[in-house]
């Protein structure tokens, strides 16, 4: 017999459906409606030369309402037209599209893998902070000649300003003494908001002189642990500033041919703009202090050097950092200036340890090991600049300098936070030996090992030496003396151990933790700490069999004592078992572990709990109750005694549990139901009467097969793919439904398994299907067949026709993939190869009339599924056509309503293909 293939048609199940509907026919009320509202309409008269009318209506939907004002102005207002005429309204929105096109480059230059300053900004605040009084020096300003009274004559203008310049050096200045740090914050605010009101004042001197008193504050060291902070609270109000600066001179650059190019030139800038920024140029190289004239000026290869000057090497790395931030937004391409400011800060570090600094840390009882730490977010800054997109290169050229240095704890601790783990990951063995040798004054090693635990936790090292490197991080972090330190380094290096070893090592360090952890009650001060252990340990062991199996594990739970704690790490736990247990489990350890964690979750709500950590409560204990349910259902189906019982418990059990997302608990039901389907008997009693069970058979195998539609993948562990379900067995080799190419496909199971490719479970029941012994006057089988062919048309269209809510079908999961169309197309093929053999062996006398009945069924599945586009399924229709007719057992009447369906379907779109299959399909009398 020849092999057909098999063409889905393309179904849009929802114009399928829009087309099925009653025609909606429009009902004309005409003009009155008793629900229609009343609009009155009054005219008035008014003495202008126009006249406006206004119309009241209740409904939404009316008109506005004209203004008579505005219509005598032409809707031009005198107070607008004057307002536009003044430099600052007239640039807003000039200033505006600056900035978005200022951001907009910044942007282009600079990837989302950069992280930005902002996001440093806060943790530095957070960090450094100081109990200490500050002083702070404040420009009063001058009252006298504001710009509405100066903007009349362009001689008041000038004088007003050199007034104001004369005030500036009499010294009208307040110094502020004994502030807390929140009132210095709040002073700071204040000059950041009183720099904007006086340029949009146009008090361009007072704004200059405000952003040179702040800059003075920067070398001010007099109370250094608030240094960095201070130094990110100044920089805002540069940043403000030069925005403010390079908005006035972008703006002077529009005119009537337009805005400037994206990345314009010197040559696009007109002669006005040119003036005003060398005027600016003059300002900034008129102020005498280095530190202000440094943080206005923006040439960046001249300040680089110029920052050669500053003598306090704390100030002098911050003005670095904040010379490389700048040129990251402007000119991040500029590389040079980067290495620079690197290579010359390498040069003076030695001044850390110089007297000049010793005498001062003294004079404010500053030790060393609290100094030091006050220079990492400006080098981390520094080298996250100099090796963003750096080669690899970079890195040996600074590791080698790094040990000329004699291996200084904190160059190499910036060095491994800002390069890519990739690179630092594949050094793990130098880095440490580095780390053995380095001077860990001021800044102890076991931070180094946290840096290095850190990149390990994103990059993985050489698989010959990660046990090394786990041991030598070991033996460091095991002898620390302070809980906080310990429990610090100790929660980084639980990933990598994670990450690259069994259960015995996850065993081994969580058993030193808690013996580290658990003297003097030192948990409760580390709560977050261990929290993230517990967070990483779940995240890696997805079988709570083996997790519950690490015996240090469970003690570990223990050392959470405050409920609140407690209550988050049990949702932690519960969220994890529901989202990735695979199988019912019986351990009755898990059992009692998770129903005192659900315990724990339910004793914490109380009257003052919140609607939403009721509801998320309740759901992860839902979810345990859920799969208890399930997995009692699955222990006790077998002890029913109906074979029927049995099988449709199976199916509604998995559905339910498709309905509630326990996808690995559905597909253990399914294929427990598949493994039952051959202790179906020929027949069973009912009402104490033997009857056939076929029909029974084949109303379940239709059920089952609309299910599997709707059967999502579940991608398993790779340890799990060598595990075979009991219940199911394996496929026979020689089926005539097995796996074209297992190895090609993905690892799946449900609808797909891991070991024998996609569709496993309908190729396993289509296997079950054949092996079963039907009874040879029936001809269910073939009726089973044609509703798999039905199933496996739905399977491959690109929206399914009905979903479970919250589950993700093949549909979405697929989305199309031609390696799963191909083995579906594979399958429909085998199928119908089954289907025209069965026909074969019916053409006999006794078996005519089955032959005609499942020829027309066959028929009209094909109609109804296939792509009659195709030749070959084309021809095909037409043999089971003339087949159903050719011995005058079929039914003229339904041949007629047939012909006459295909006729209809043939007008619609994209269906002109059956016009011509209808002309094809002549109509025989019974003579």
């Amino acid at each position: 017999m020849a092999v057909f293939p098999w063409h889905s048609r393309n179904r849009n199940y929802k114009a399928e459906l829009a087309s099925c509907r009653l025609e909606t026919v429009p009902l004309e009320c005409g003009d009155y409606h008793p629900l229609k509202p009343i609009t009155v309409t009054e005219s008035k008269t008014k003495k202008v030369s126009r006249k406006g009318s206004t119309s009241s209506t209740s409904s939404s939907s009316s008109s506005s309402v004209v203004d008579p004002l505005s219509s005598v102005l032409d809707g031009t207002d005198p107070l607008s037209m004057f307002a536009a005429t003044s430099d600052p309204a007239a640039t807003v929105t000039v200033t505006e599209s600056s900035r978005k096109k200022r951001d907009k480059d910044e942007n282009s230059f600079v990837g989302p893998d950069f992280e930005p300053w902002a996001s440093k900004r806060g943790e530095i605040l957070a960090r450094y902070t100081t109990t200490e009084k500050l002083s702070i020096n404040l420009f009063m300003g001058s009252e006298k000649g504001r710009a509405g009274a100066a903007a009349s004559a362009m001689s008041e203008k000038v004088r007003t300003r050199l007034e104001e310049l004369d005030d500036f050096e009499e010294g009208s200045q307040k110094e502020l003494l004994n502030l807390t740090q929140q009132d210095y914050v709040n002073r700071i605010e204040e000059l950041n908001q009183s720099l904007k009101d006086a340029w949009a004042s146009d008090q361009k001197v007072k704004a200059l002189k405000i952003v040179i008193q702040c800059s003075k504050l920067l070398s001010d060291t007099s109370v250094i642990q608030f240094y960095p902070s201070k130094f990110v609270l100044i920089t805002d109000i540069l940043d403000t500033f030069g925005k403010l600066v390079y908005e006035r001179i972008y703006s002077m650059c529009v005119d009537s041919r337009g805005a400037l190019p994206d990345h314009f030139s010197p040559e696009n800038v007109n002669d006005t703009a040119k003036e005003t920024c060398l005027n600016w140029f003059f300002k900034i190289a008129s102020i005498r202090e280095l530190i202000p004239r440094l943080g206005i000026s923006e040439c960046l290869p001249r300040l680089t050097c110029m920052i050669r000057g500053i003598g306090d090497p704390l100030v002098s790395v911050y003005a670095r950092a904040y010379l490389c931030r700048v040129g990251m937004e402007v000119a991040p391409h500029l590389k040079e200036s980067l290495n620079k400011n690197f290579f010359d800060f390498l040069l003076t570090f030695k001044q850390i340890h110089g007297d000049s600094v010793q005498n001062q840390l003294v004079a404010q009882g500053v030790e060393l090991l609290s100094y030091l730490p006050l220079y990492s977010p400006a080098m981390g800054w520094i080298f996250q600049c100099v090796s963003y997109h750096a080669p690899e290169a970079l890195l040996t050229e600074m590791m080698e300098r790094c040990k000329k240095l004699g291996n200084n704890a904190l160059l190499l601790n910036s060095v491994m936070s800002a390069f890519r783990a990739e690179f630092i990951a594949t050094r793990s063995m130098d880095f440490i030996a580095m780390i053995k040798e380095c001077d860990e004054s001021g800044f102890p090693k076991h931070l180094l090992f946290r840096s290095l635990g850190l990149n390990l936790a994103l990059a993985d090292p050489p698989e010959n030496s990660r046990l090394q490197i786990l041991n030598e991080a070991w033996k460091v972090i095991t002898k620390l003396k302070s809980p906080q330190d310990y429990i610090n380094c100790a929660e980084v290096w639980v990933e990598y151990t994670c990450r690259h070893f069994t259960k015995r090592e996850v065993n081994t360090v969580l058993a030193d933790v808690i013996k580290h952890m658990t003297p003097d009650r030192a948990f409760e001060d580390s709560y977050p700490q261990l929290q993230s252990i517990i967070k990483k340990v779940i995240a890696h062991f997805h079988d709570f069999s083996v997790l519950f199996s690490v015996e240090k594990f469970l003690p570990f739970l223990d050392m959470f004592q405050k409920e609140s704690v407690r209550v988050e790490v049990c949702k932690c736990i519960m969220d994890a078992f529901i989202k990735h247990q695979q199988e019912p489990t019986k351990d009755p350890v898990i059992l009692n572990a998770l129903l005192h964690i659900c315990k724990t979750m339910h004793d914490s709500v109380n009257a003052l709990t919140l609607e939403d950590e009721k509801r998320m409560l309740a759901h992860l204990i839902n979810g345990f109750i859920k799969m208890a349910c399930v997995a009692y259902c699955f222990i006790t189906v077998p002890s029913l005694v109906g074979i029927f019982t049995r099988l449709n418990l199976y199916l509604h059990s998995g559905q339910v549990a498709l309905a509630n997302q326990c996808l690995s608990q559905a597909d253990a039901f399914f294929k427990a139901a598949i493994s039952l389907v051959p202790e179906v008997p020929k027949t069973i009693s009912i009402d104490w009467k033997l009857r056939p069970s076929e029909p029974f058979l084949l109303e379940f195998l239709c059920n089952f097969f609309s299910t599997l539609l709707i059967v999502p993948i579940v991608y398993r562990h790779q340890a799990e793919k060598t595990k075979h379900d009991s219940a199911v067995g394996s496929l026979c080799s020689d089926s005539k439904f097995s796996e074209g190419n297992p190895e090609a496909q993905p690892q799946t199971c449900s609808g797909d398994h891991p070991e024998h490719g996609v569709l496993f479970l309908v190729r396993e029941l289509l296997n079950v299907i054949q092996d079963y012994t039907w009874e040879d006057s029936s001809d269910d089988k073939i009726r089973i067949y044609t509703s798999v062919l039905h199933l496996l048309s739905a399977m491959s269209q690109d929206t399914y026709l009905y979903h479970i809510d919250k589950v993700d079908s093949n549909d979405s999961l697929y989305g199309g993939d031609s390696k799963f169309l191909a083995e579906n197309s594979k399958l429909c093929e085998a199928v119908m190869a089954q289907i025209l053999e069965h026909l074969k062996t019916l053409a006999k006398d006794e078996a005519l009339k089955r032959q005609s009945l499942l020829g027309l069924s066959f028929f009209n599945s094909i109609l109804a599924h296939g792509d009659l586009r195709n030749n070959k399924l084309n021809q095909l229709s037409v043999n089971l056509w003339h087949l159903a007719q050719r011995h005058g057992c079929a039914d003229t009447r339904t041949m007629v309503k047939t012909l006459d369906y295909i006729k209809k379907r043939s007008k619609q779109p994209d269906m002109n293909h059956l016009s011509e299959l209808a002309l094809r399909l002549p109509l025989q009398t019974r003579t």
